[in-house]
């Protein structure tokens, strides 16, 4: 059995290597299609006929993957045209980063836009981030307190939770002085929501 295994991608394989020569010279032709010399047909001169793709052998999987093959070096190859031409290729906007989206839904909830609607991913991230000034800033954190008040749920006992456990944490640690408006932060959200 492990000897098949082994044949498998050798023919698989040729096939595509035989496929792929043949797309690139053009339409397939049989062994009949020799033209004669005179270039006139007569009754023993050659024919011209597309091969039909049932004579390669190739399942319509391998034909599949040997079509996405092809089309990837089309494409490799129109880029690099473009290239040659001193055309820069087209490239989408960069996408912006979790805290501008987080931000920007904040500031949407906050304007009671017509289009906001609640955005899981959004809320966590804000969840997670609020303590810290430089990824929700200090003109955003009353917002932000204001959102936390329509807080329900499993979310709203998570965050007071984390609050509390962060609360202690820092109250046993030596006081640092750049963590004072985390401190502060902190009291804040646990006496909104406690």
């Amino acid at each position: 059995m492990a000897k098949q295994k082994r044949k498998v991608p050798e023919v698989t394989e040729k096939k595509n290597k035989k496929l792929k020569k043949a797309s690139a010279e053009g339409p397939l032709l049989g062994p009949e299609a020799v033209p004669s010399v005179d270039g006139a047909s007569s009754k023993g001169g050659a024919v011209l006929r597309p091969v039909p793709d049932a004579e390669l052998e190739l399942s319509p999987e391998e034909q599949r993957v040997l079509e996405r093959k092809l089309k990837k070096e089309r494409r490799k190859e129109e880029r690099q045209r473009l290239r040659e031409a001193g055309l820069a290729a087209h490239h989408p906007p960069a996408r912006r980063s979790g805290a501008e989206l987080a931000l920007d839904y904040l500031c949407a909830w906050s304007q009671k836009h017509k289009n906001w609607r609640f955005q899981k991913t959004r809320q966590t991230w804000l969840l997670l981030h609020m303590y810290d000034r430089d990824k929700v800033p200090d003109e955003h954190f009353s917002t932000m307190l204001a959102y936390l008040e329509g807080l329900q749920g499993r979310a709203r006992e998570l965050t007071v939770q984390k609050a509390e456990a962060l609360m202690r944490e820092l109250d046993e640690e030596d006081p640092d002085p750049l963590l004072l408006g985390r401190v502060q932060r902190i009291r804040q959200v646990l006496q909104l929501l406690s």
